[in-house]
């Protein structure tokens, strides 16, 4: 079965612009043309699809997924590229999801922060709190947050 760009955005959620620039781009070289020049995705396409968007929100470049893509063009020899550029990315999102996980974690105190000044009506309430007072979930993040990023 063969679908128009239209339908491929609907289904993949990506714009008619941005599947035309990833073809400019040399993204998708798979994808036929009919007679009259429209683009026909098949559903074999929707992998690659998937995988172009998984790396570009690894933060990867245009260029390097191309590089990618040319590697899958050029068959088996490429694998070892392939699997190492696999790994490369699996290590950066990793650290991102680390970095995140920290960010979540100064947020999560925050929320505690504002809604106990909230309930009390002032921030000051945090003056008078002891260790013991705070849930201990949020004082290790309190602990954490204070070490990391020195705030209140």
């Amino acid at each position: 079965m063969y679908y128009t760009i239209s339908e491929v955005s609907k289904k993949v959620h990506i714009s008619p612009h941005t599947l035309r620039f990833y073809e400019k781009e040399g993204l998708l070289p798979f994808v036929e043309r009919s007679a009259g020049g429209v683009r026909m995705f098949k559903d074999a396409d929707f992998e690659s699809l998937f995988i172009i968007e998984c790396l570009k929100k690894t933060g990867m470049s245009i260029k390097d997924i191309r590089t990618f893509i040319d590697w899958c063009s050029e068959g088996d020899k490429t694998i070892d590229q392939r699997l190492n550029m696999f790994k490369e990315q699996q290590k950066r999102v990793t650290e991102q999801i680390a970095e995140l996980q920290e960010t979540l974690n100064a947020i999560k105190f925050k929320c505690w922060y504002y809604e106990t000044a909230q309930a009390a009506g002032t921030c000051a309430v945090h003056d008078s709190l002891k260790p013991e007072d705070i849930p201990e979930d949020i004082r290790k993040l309190k602990e954490t947050v204070e070490k990391k990023y020195c705030f209140t």
